[in-house]
């Protein structure tokens, strides 16, 4: 491994979001001892960085084998999003270039009288969403409801769905479904 013990360290510390101070309290040693560590200037035995991961808590198996750069973006700027449009409504893909993605997240935005279609979509899974502005209209097999701002959704999306803004403005939702359809 190319990376030094206490680089590694310092990173999976961070990762976590805890200060020297905190990991020290958890693991039962001194702040010197992380800071040591992390500066590289001591090598800690097996047993002492296995007591010192303890406070995170995370095995030896892990800290050597977690990447903790994997290379795939994490942040996405607006512009960024892929859209998904086919005109009567934008659905911008959140992460579609990170690879074996298990999550779909959406930033849907229907004009007034925009829809999902005449057709129920049905897809494996479950879906949910938050309605960020605007009134949307979820059908969800033989339920209706119209959901405002901050009201939110979840449902097997195996049954027959659809969605609707029945306002007069923009109405906008944040979803997310799993596993990806698309």
């Amino acid at each position: 491994m190319s990376q030094k013990v206490g680089d590694r360290l310092k990173a999976v510390r961070s990762m976590y979001g805890l200060s020297q101070r905190e990991l020290a309290r958890r693991a039962g040693v001194t702040n010197s001892t992380i800071s040591t560590i992390e500066q590289n200037r001591v090598s800690p035995s097996v047993d002492s960085l296995a007591k010192v991961l303890a406070g995170i808590p995370m095995s030896l198996i892990d800290f050597f084998t977690i990447d903790l750069d994997n290379g795939e973006e994490i942040f996405f700027k607006k512009e960024e999003l892929v859209e998904l449009s086919d005109g009567t409504m934008s659905m911008r893909l959140v992460g579609a270039s990170r690879k074996d993605r298990k999550l779909r997240v959406l930033h849907e935005t229907y004009p007034a009288g925009g829809d999902t279609g005449d057709n129920l979509i049905v897809q494996k899974g479950e879906e949910a969403g938050v309605v960020v502005r605007g009134k949307l209209e979820v059908t969800v097999g033989e339920r209706v409801k119209v959901l405002g701002p901050g009201d939110a959704y979840y449902f097997n999306a195996e049954i027959p769905h659809r969605f609707r803004n029945v306002g007069d403005g923009e109405c906008e939702i944040v979803s997310a479904a799993t596993p990806p359809s698309y």
